[in-house]
């Protein structure tokens, strides 16, 4: 376990709430000749799984078919720490993070795919809550789930 992990770590529920607040994740997938494509993400935490929706075509559904093994990450800069701080080198970031292992797959079901994305619209537009999602818009997006095996999340301040 790394050094500030033994101390910095972040409690179960402070783990939930930065999954619920952030906007933005980062899955990390595998290309065939073994190196890591990383994509920036919108995602909903649900049903203590992670979803990400986009496209129903690209490389990080091509690299999750071949290898369902992927990373996620969120984290939050709340600020610099300049605190006691000369020089640049002694100034620390006041943050939390979020750092998961898990399996993807792709969700075929229309009535799940369709459960996801109202939750999708919820967390980011919630203006249109409860408004009925067009069967198009459904069909044609990819959701993708992520059952975590490995959750650890870690801050400092």
């Amino acid at each position: 376990m790394q050094n500030r992990m033994k101390t910095h770590l972040l409690t179960e529920e402070q783990i939930y709430e930065l999954l619920l607040r952030a906007k933005v994740c980062r899955i990390a997938t595998q290309s065939p000749e073994g190196y890591p494509y990383v994509v920036p993400m919108h995602f909903v935490y649900f049903n203590e799984k992670i979803y990400t929706h986009g496209l129903p075509k690209g490389l990080k559904l091509e690299y999750i078919a071949q290898n369902s093994k992927v990373g996620f990450e969120v984290d939050e800069m709340i600020g610099f720490m300049y605190e006691g701080a000369d020089v640049a080198c002694d100034v620390n970031t006041e943050y939390n993070s979020v750092i998961a292992l898990g399996n993807a797959v792709v969700i075929t079901d229309p009535k799940y795919k369709r459960e996801v994305l109202n939750e999708i619209v919820h967390k980011y537009t919630p203006s249109f809550s409860g408004q009925e999602l067009p069967d198009n818009m459904v069909v044609n997006t990819a959701i993708v789930e992520i059952s975590i095996l490995e959750c650890t999340g870690k801050y400092y301040k």
